[in-house]
């Protein structure tokens, strides 16, 4: 079979999977809004992520390469490994957690839809080669998905954003440009110092990498706040479960299976935008949530739109790799 195509079963089942792990991804959104209407402490929110999710990871190992090969990544480059994880990890989830309080789930969901694009905007502060060059389209698509994130912003805010909703837009957009940043900064460590490490393996070492800064969050979580309540734990458990195992390994399944036919993968990266959606109906159906107005539904279609285009732009250079490269996306990275 030639490269580029695929049955059509398994172009469809690889799509499928894709759309099964933006509803894993969603329930980050909707378990952390749940613990912060609870009156959980945000920095509990973020320890307790990272900190249930190593533990989550170790059974796994054994099946995708072993923790050999990233243990030993880290003792010979501690630096930058817990550089780029506080920033791909700490940053990111710091940022989103403490946005959690600031409105509905799906409101958080749809603004870290620039993730999709942030990775793409970070090139020409990380490369030195042709991959530090930005596709016009896709800066037309990054213009597209932010006027959606304002747009629905203001929709929340009654037709305008006040103090209190920049400062939660630009922590979302912080912590939407801060993984795919972190993951970026990590992957050209990684082809600097010759090592090969596949995508678990980098989510375990930087999940382990990150321990000491998680550790040191709880501590200052504790002494504001005390202990986490049961119910914040549960909650953290679930988004450690969820988004950190479940949703990454499906993500990594289906773009493995379609990795040479662009159209299907396309599709599959175009399935995160029902993320939104997702968030919309779960945060309604069991958090009461209220529906987004007219405002903030066209702000949604805006960023579904940018992300439908994006995966567009990727079936589109289906012959030119390095053109793919240029657009890959770091969800679940």
């Amino acid at each position: 079979m030639a490269a580029g195509s695929a049955p059509p079963s398994r172009a469809l089942a690889a799509v499928g999977r894709g759309l099964c792990s933006a509803l894993f991804f969603t329930m980050t959104y909707v378990l952390n809004r749940a613990s912060a209407t609870g009156g959980g402490d945000w920095a509990w929110t973020a320890a307790l992520r990272y900190l249930i999710t190593l533990p989550l990871l170790l059974p796994l190992m054994p099946w995708q390469g072993g923790m050999g090969p990233a243990w030993r990544s880290i003792r010979r480059h501690p630096g930058a490994w817990l550089r780029c994880s506080a920033i791909g990890f700490g940053a990111f989830y710091l940022l989103l957690s403490f946005a959690a309080a600031s409105g509905p789930s799906w409101l958080v969901a749809g603004s870290f839809q620039f993730t999709v694009v942030a990775g793409i905007l970070c090139a020409p502060l990380l490369y030195r080669d042709a991959r530090g060059r930005i596709p016009r389209a896709a800066l037309a698509v990054a213009a597209l998905i932010l006027a959606g994130v304002l747009l629905l912003q203001a929709g929340h805010g009654g037709g305008a954003i006040d103090r209190a909703g920049w400062i939660a837009l630009a922590c979302v957009l912080g912590a939407a440009v801060a993984y795919p940043l972190g993951n970026r900064l990590l992957l050209l460590h990684l082809e600097r110092s010759g090592e090969d490490l596949n995508a678990t393996q980098r989510v375990f070492g930087m999940t382990l990498a990150s321990q000491p800064l998680w550790w040191a969050v709880a501590a200052c979580a504790w002494a504001r706040s005390g202990p986490p309540p049961a119910d914040q734990v549960l909650l953290a458990g679930g988004v450690a479960l969820s988004a950190g195992v479940v949703a990454s390994i499906l993500f990594f399944q289906a773009t493995g299976m379609v990795r040479d036919n662009p159209t299907a993968l396309g599709g599959v990266e175009a399935m995160q935008g029902s993320e939104l959606l997702f968030a919309i109906l779960i945060g309604v159906l069991f958090l009461g949530e209220p529906l987004p107005g007219a405002v903030g539904m066209a702000g949604g279609a805006l960023i579904v739109a940018g992300i439908l285009a994006f995966a567009w732009l990727v079936a589109r250079h289906a012959d030119s790799p390095s053109r793919q490269r240029a657009l890959r996306t770091d969800k679940g990275a």
